[in-house]
């Protein structure tokens, strides 16, 4: 049963004149309008598409090949798995960035290309220069920043763990995001058999089957949207869900990703993956008792819990540092190679 649902509600936009430091620290999505508008690339593409990808073909840097996923047209730009779910709907291809642009370019006229999208590809690895001729100042923050460039494209809703600014280079995109909590009514496939790294919802925004999928309607009570151009930009904080669709022939987007935690802190997603080996399945009253332990150590703590033991007797309730974060990760590997 397909449905359409009612417009979400817009994703509010930052005031004009605040200052971007204050923007990064948002625990909510916000849009920038018109962040890198004096962007030189931002500024090609304002001319055309042709000039877009002519801009960056200059600065491309071919001796490393980027992977490209490509599919035929009949997907409808759909990254996505197959239909029995063993596979995808889509092959990858090791291309030079420059040919890709090309055939880009070459396609932007036909009615019906094949998709072509090349996703996550480091920024400075494979486009040197960019950040130089295109510059943002993010503060303190040492960000991994990242191009994704393509045709047209509809990515499913996922999450990331770091924070995300995603700056609108070329074409359009339009951002439809959930918030962390509506993680049951999205609809999560495979955690470690994922297109693209993350696991995604297997609800088709566009055209959602209400019928297989009925708790997607509350999540679409919570969604936020808006539609980008060239020279806006988008803050996704860490863990929203957010769907990405690229309507127009030619699209780029350049985005920076950060954590607000100490480079030695693991992802939190080896904790969850842990606790699927060791929690999970234990009885529901041995669940109750460890989801009070997880309660009192982590999701609760604060400076008393560990109060009542001496300071140098703490171990690992101590506050961790890049030492013994080193101490305890080779704890939990020797416990995981006791198996």
């Amino acid at each position: 049963m397909h449905r359409t649902l009612p417009p979400p509600a817009a994703i509010p936009e930052a005031p004009p004149d605040a200052p971007l430091a204050a923007l990064l620290d948002a625990t909510s999505p916000l849009v920038v309008r018109g962040l890198t508008r004096t962007w030189p690339a931002v500024r090609a593409a304002m001319r055309s598409h042709l000039a877009a990808a002519t801009y960056l073909r200059r600065l491309a840097n071919d001796a490393v090949p980027a992977v490209a996923t490509v599919a035929p047209h009949e997907c409808g730009g759909r990254i996505f798995y197959d239909a029995s779910m063993q596979g995808f709907n889509f092959r990858r291809e090791e291309v030079p960035a420059s040919v890709a642009l090309n055939t880009l370019a070459k396609y932007l006229d036909v009615e019906a290309p094949p998709m072509i999208y090349l996703g996550a590809t480091t920024l400075d690895t494979y486009f040197p220069g960019f950040g130089l001729e295109n510059r943002l100042d993010l503060g303190p923050r040492d960000p991994l920043a990242s191009i994704w460039i393509g045709n047209r494209t509809r990515v499913p809703a996922h999450h990331d763990v770091p924070d995300n600014l995603a700056c609108v280079v070329a074409g359009r995109r339009r951002f439809t995001l959930f918030p962390p909590e509506q993680i049951g009514n999205l609809y999560i496939g495979p955690l470690d058999f994922t297109p693209a790294g993350q696991p995604v919802s297997l609800v088709d925004a566009a055209a959602p089957d209400l019928e297989r999928f009925p708790r997607f309607a509350e999540a679409w009570r919570h969604a936020l949207v808006a539609e980008l151009g060239p020279g806006d930009a988008i803050v996704i904080p860490s863990m929203w869900w957010h769907a990405i669709d690229a309507p127009d022939g030619f699209n780029v987007l350049v985005n920076y990703w950060w954590r607000r935690s100490p480079a030695w802190m693991e992802t939190p997603m080896s904790a969850l993956m842990a606790a699927l080996l060791t929690l999970r399945d234990l009885p529901a009253h041995e669940r109750a008792a460890w989801r009070t332990l997880f309660d009192h150590y982590v999701f609760e703590a604060d400076a008393a819990t560990a109060a009542h033991i001496p300071e140098a007797a703490r171990g690992v309730l101590a506050p961790l540092d890049a030492s013994g974060a080193a101490h305890l990760r080779q704890r939990l590997m020797e416990r995981l190679a006791k198996r």
